[in-house]
């Protein structure tokens, strides 16, 4: 029986709550190793959209060849990643644990592993656009039929990079192409107004040529009917996707000093409580 759209939504809410809490035990496992934070809370919303709903995978298989690919160009915020992968069964709780350990395969920025789901290596900032373009033109030229889904940072478009790459994907018709831009209205050294303001994103991204929409990157509803109704549009697409940064935790949100932090066995606590209060 096909599950309603209620009940897919019902199913995003649930596994982004879940994701939340992994975020919450691989900073705490840190330790003084710390962990980008803020932008992992950020993108929770978008990640467990993607992963529970959108992207087309076999949870038995992360290597199958017909898997839609995710390329997490702001690669600092992995700890969203890696908690939706755990989600899906690529990795598991204990291997949550050891992020930022020795000898693990879960460091502060993806670095590829294909069998635990990780396609690319990512964290310098403003190339993920353009590996994803490429694997978008790959799709095509081998006649295959998965999409690629790319997500960057409204500060990572301070790089010109991502505008070349902005330009070349409506010229080559990359259709399969889907980028969504975490627009969290941070960077790591202070606000995008006061180091490089990006202005109206929106814009931009339509004069390039993309299917453009803007919408709030932490309501899963916006989200799943976005990619719902986007399917049979014959252009690249992009979300400018408003959020918070540290999303779900008081402390957090909004506050720029949790970009890269140590989460303290107090801030693991009161962040338990408040997401057992929602």
């Amino acid at each position: 029986m096909a599950i309603s759209e209620s009940g897919e939504i019902e199913n995003i809410k649930s596994f982004a709550l879940q994701v939340r809490k992994n975020i919450l035990e691989m900073a705490v496992s840190a330790g003084a190793g710390s962990a980008h934070f803020g932008g992992a809370l950020s993108i929770t919303e978008i990640v467990s959209t993607l992963f529970a709903y959108q992207m087309k995978i076999d949870k038995k298989n992360p290597n199958w060849e017909e898997r839609d690919r995710f390329i997490l160009s702001k690669g600092h915020a992995c700890l969203a990643y890696y908690a939706a992968l755990c989600e899906v069964g690529y990795i598991s709780r204990e291997e949550l644990k050891t992020f930022e350990k020795n000898d693990t395969n879960l460091l502060g920025h993806p670095v590829i592993n294909r069998n635990l789901g990780i396609d690319f290596s990512n964290g310098s900032l403003g190339m993920g656009l353009s590996l994803g373009i490429g694997v978008a033109i790959s799709s095509k030229k081998k006649k295959k039929n998965f999409n690629v889904y790319v997500i960057i940072g409204d500060g990572e478009c301070n790089e010109g990079s991502i505008w070349e790459a902005a330009m070349a994907a409506p010229n080559f018709k990359l259709d399969n192409l889907y980028v969504i831009i975490d627009k969290n209205n941070f960077q790591q050294t202070g606000s995008n107004k006061e180091i490089m303001n990006v202005e109206n994103l929106k814009d931009k991204w339509s004069s390039f040529g993309w299917y453009t929409a803007e919408l709030d990157g932490h309501n899963i509803k916006d989200l799943h009917n976005f990619f719902k109704e986007s399917k049979s549009i014959k252009k690249p697409k992009a979300i400018i996707a408003n959020t918070i940064k540290g999303k779900g935790f008081s402390f957090s949100e909004n506050n720029n000093d949790w970009h890269h932090s140590v989460l303290s066995k107090s801030f693991h606590e009161k962040a338990l409580k408040e997401l057992m209060e929602k």
